[in-house]
């Protein structure tokens, strides 16, 4: 999921309320600002998304150089422009006259390297670093895609549940009982640090071990594999191989929002989602139902669930703007994660359906931090 690019995009012209000059280029669900009458419905451009690093030279060419967010002035970040959201930049570079836009987008051809534009990567903070080891069975987590660009993988009505999304850094641990070294039976990384298949050391002075020590992750997710055998155990018994833990650690010295916690002390810990592989089944990820349960009974922090119904589109962005309900602090809500009641693939994405719904105010805020 969240494969980034710069693809060309049919658009969706609508009128800037506020602005005589302006009007709103809609790529999905995504709006840009962009000045009247540059393009209409059904033109093709291409679209550069948040966080994409641009070149000097295509800045200068779009008359924006210094205009951008960073210390480079150089990296798309959302803003409001006559009070409404714009998101990403729609552009035709000078690169791509002349090519045939419709074509490109049917043959999904990413125009990235072309245009030297590459995906922002934030520096990772000393406390969330750490010695490292090659960990090829560490469980990997990816970036959970914005529903505005999949907007018709959720069938209007269908169950779904949404819990809030925790501004902190996303913490992967796993227990292996099918590992033969002791020292790789709990595996602990960062979303970025697994994903290259890396483990880190153990360290007190590391953020996610100490976050997974103080709460007692480890032991509570051994408990947890005992029920889960006890409640799946039939006339055979089941066996679990290896269970995954995803997990938000979060609060002051994490990101700039600090939910009330002070994480030099104790961080704030709530789990998301857990993964499963048995000897019995392939791997699957547990609904949301029992994540809650099971969690309960072996004392696990949970992210807040703000939403149990049927999918509606307006009351979920709605929803995602309102003010947190996890730890202790007043400040805005980052948004919320949605899924299905019951677990299900959705094929566009290649993987299991989750989206997540982001509050504009969070977006637009100042002095925002956004490590992995």
């Amino acid at each position: 999921m969240s494969n980034f690019g710069i693809f060309a995009e049919s658009l969706i012209i609508l009128p800037h309320p506020n602005a005589d000059l302006l009007e709103l280029a809609q790529v999905g669900l995504f709006r840009a600002v962009v000045g009247k009458g540059q393009y209409q419905t059904g033109d093709y451009a291409l679209y550069i998304p948040e966080q994409a690093l641009v070149p000097e030279e295509l800045l200068i060419e779009m008359n924006l150089s210094g205009k951008l967010a960073g210390s480079l002035h150089n990296r798309v970040k959302a803003i409001r422009l006559r009070g409404e959201l714009s998101q990403g930049i729609v552009c035709t570079p000078k690169a791509v006259v002349g090519l045939d836009l419709a074509q490109s987008a049917a043959d999904g051809f990413d125009f990235a390297e072309m245009l030297g534009i590459t995906k922002w990567i934030p520096e990772i903070p000393a406390n969330m670093g750490g010695e490292v080891f090659a960990a090829p069975r560490i469980l990997h987590w990816v970036e959970i895609d914005n529903v505005k660009a999949h907007p018709d993988l959720f069938v209007p009505g269908e169950p779904v549940q949404a819990s809030e999304k925790a501004h902190g850094t996303c913490c992967v641990c796993s227990v292996d009982l099918s590992a033969s070294d002791p020292s790789e039976a709990f595996l602990v990384s960062s979303k970025g640090l697994g994903g290259h298949n890396l483990g880190l050391v153990e360290n007190p002075d590391n953020l996610y071990w100490r976050a997974l020590r103080q709460h007692e992750v480890e032991a509570k997710a051994r408990a947890l594999i005992s029920l889960l055998e006890d409640q799946r155990t039939t006339d055979a018994p089941y066996q679990i191989m290896r269970l995954g833990i995803f997990g938000e650690v979060y609060g002051a010295g994490v990101q700039d929002l600090t939910y009330g916690i002070n994480s030099r002390n104790t961080p704030g810990y709530a789990v998301f989602d857990i993964y499963v592989e048995s000897a019995q089944e392939s791997s699957y990820w547990l609904d949301q139902d029992e994540v809650r349960e099971l969690c309960a009974r072996v004392g696990l922090p949970m992210v807040p669930t703000l939403y149990e119904g049927p999918y509606d589109y307006e009351t979920l962005a709605a929803l995602a703007e309102g003010e947190t309900v996890l730890g202790e602090g007043r400040h805005l809500r980052e948004g919320l994660v949605v899924r299905p009641a019951h677990e299900r693939y959705a094929p566009e994405l290649g993987t299991r359906l989750i989206l997540k719904f982001i509050n504009p105010d969070y977006l637009t805020r100042k002095d925002g931090t956004e490590f992995e």
